[in-house]
């Protein structure tokens, strides 16, 4: 008798029973691995394989070999790491299979919407945003991306039954593959070269080595970075005036952006009709936000440090008898020892007005704070939520949109560049306001004062593709690293230290580093640790 699917290919007998069997097939180890490594190559990096093709002179015979070569080390390092996983156990091996699916499919997402590059910095990033600065980035294309790259997969990994195979013979095609591996490499040479010309961008788009290898690199980092705080030298104060400082630090404003600059579009319509100076070509410490702030509170270049974690600028004022108060719409700061910590949550409690739901909160009730202070000397540091993207819009009430029309996706690539710009110049707008009402507030207080505002980072627009921030530092735009550094003194303040304004505004160059040795000169505070270098206020000094 014949049967019934005897005229139908083999091919269809296969895929019927496949699918009559509920999708459950069994495989061997050492096949499932091949199959694994080679879906892994082919559905998560092809934004790597469109990064090589536009990099190459052409799709030449060396071009080719070249990108043929990636894909293969691609295979062959996913291989290994899977042999060596299952010749631990089975169990693990499919459970990481499953997950890194689930990772790659949100990690792919992220490279081709925004264009980014998952280095360390990147990652820094990912585990240092709340879900409050995440959620906006929820999108249907996102759960397209997830269902069709990570949950679809991982679901027929699950239905996958991986025979048991002696641990010898797995061991024996470990050391086959790790052989095929170093000889591949070795008669590539012709590749190296441009390898490691693009090595940053390949190392954080080739899925899934960019994330987890940096993931691991950040938190080796943050270990070494999180031992106890070495107490800084103590210090002297040459005078006990009154004086009070205030140290805004931005988030996601780049120079570029703002009128004060020479950007032909009005975003400092109240700060260029004051008293505020301009420093010229400032710069950050870094493309995200930890390494910033840690980089403006730190006395000396954080890059430098090996580890060894000295007390940040508020906790040194604060053991040194200065009043110091934190008011924070943002997160990233190192452990800070200090006695008034206030987020915005609890700001809003006594917040009054439309203000209260953005940064304008940092300054409700900052001047009878600052008046019921007993100190001679005070510090204040306001972290704002600044032009944290993707949603710009969101950063300002709605006063503030004088730009339009503005982008409000979450998928910046789906609005226009001009929307896009709209959007982010209506945070610089309003921060423009806010830093004025600063100002208009320590002039309330009649005392020797000034404030200092620098931004964490900067931001890309979409310029070269290119979206957000944490790109690696030294591969990074401009954009992301030249950022605003403003500096408004009262004529007290001048007159107390003796500030030439004209030498202050015909500074060359600033940079984050400045901020620690500047906040002390104000203070008229002196110890080892003081570089009057690095002071802003004593290069301005009048003989």
């Amino acid at each position: 008798m014949k049967s019934p699917h005897t005229d139908l290919p083999r091919s269809s007998i296969s895929l019927s029973v496949y699918i009559k069997n509920g999708f459950r097939t069994k495989r061997s180890t050492s096949s499932f691995i091949i199959i694994a490594a080679l879906l892994n190559a082919i559905l998560y990096n092809w934004p790597l394989l469109s990064f090589s093709i536009n990099n190459l002179d052409g799709l030449t015979l060396n071009g080719l070999h070249t990108i043929f070569t990636v894909f293969v080390v691609i295979y062959l390092e996913t291989a290994l790491a899977l042999y060596l996983l299952f010749l631990i156990s089975r169990r693990l091996g499919k459970t990481l299979c499953v997950i890194l699916a689930l990772a790659n499919s949100l990690a792919v997402y992220f490279v081709v919407t925004y264009n980014v590059i998952l280095g360390t910095s990147m990652m820094g990033n990912v585990f240092n945003t709340k879900f409050s600065e995440a959620s906006p980035f929820l999108s249907g294309k996102m759960f397209i991306y997830f269902v069709v790259l990570g949950m679809i997969p991982a679901w027929l990994i699950i239905r996958t039954s991986v025979l048991k195979t002696p641990r010898l013979r797995l061991f024996l095609h470990l050391i086959l593959t790790l052989f095929i591996s170093v000889t591949w490499v070795w008669f590539s040479g012709s590749t190296w070269l441009w390898v490691d010309k693009h090595a940053k961008q390949l190392g954080g788009i080739t899925m899934p080595w960019s994330y987890v290898g940096n993931s691991i690199r950040f938190q080796i980092q943050k270990d070494e970075e999180n031992v106890e705080q070495t107490p800084l030298p103590n210090a002297t104060f040459r005078s006990n005036k009154k004086t009070v400082v205030v140290l805004v630090i931005g988030e996601s404003a780049r120079a570029e952006d703002f009128s004060l600059y020479g950007y032909q579009r009005q975003t400092n319509p109240l700060l260029s009709n004051s008293d505020v100076i301009t420093l010229k070509n400032a710069t950050s410490c870094a493309t995200y936000t930890t390494a910033s702030v840690k980089c403006i509170l730190s006395y000396t270049n954080t890059s430098n440090l090996f580890g060894k974690n000295f007390e940040p600028l508020p906790s040194y004022l604060q053991r040194q008898g200065i009043d110091v108060f934190w008011r924070s719409h943002n997160w990233g700061e190192p452990p800070l020892k200090i006695a008034s910590y206030i987020n915005a949550k609890d700001l809003e409690k006594s917040c009054e007005g439309d203000e209260c739901n953005y940064d304008g909160v940092l300054l409700s009730h900052l001047a009878e704070q600052i008046k019921a202070s007993k100190k001679q000397k005070i510090f204040v540091v306001l972290h704002q939520s600044g032009s944290h993207g993707p949603t710009y819009y969101l950063k300002y009430p709605k006063a503030f949109e004088v730009f339009k029309p503005v982008c409000r996706s979450v998928e910046l690539s789906n609005c226009t560049h001009q929307e896009l710009v709209n959007a982010y110049d209506n945070t610089i707008l309003y921060n423009d306001h806010f830093l004025d009402q600063l100002r208009t507030i320590l002039k309330g207080l009649n005392t020797a004062s000034a404030f200092l505002y620098v931004s964490d980072h900067g931001e890309s627009l979409g310029e070269d593709g290119i979206y957000l921030h944490g790109t690696p530092y030294s591969i990074a735009p401009k954009q992301q690293y030249t950022i605003p550094f403003l500096v408004w003194m009262s004529q007290d303040f001048i007159k107390q230290q003796h500030i030439s304004v004209d030498k202050l505004k015909a500074r060359a160059k600033t940079t984050q580093d400045n901020v620690f040795h500047s906040v002390m000169g104000a203070f008229d505070m002196r110890s080892p640790i003081y570089n009057k270098d690095l002071d802003i206020f004593a290069k301005a000094k009048t003989p």
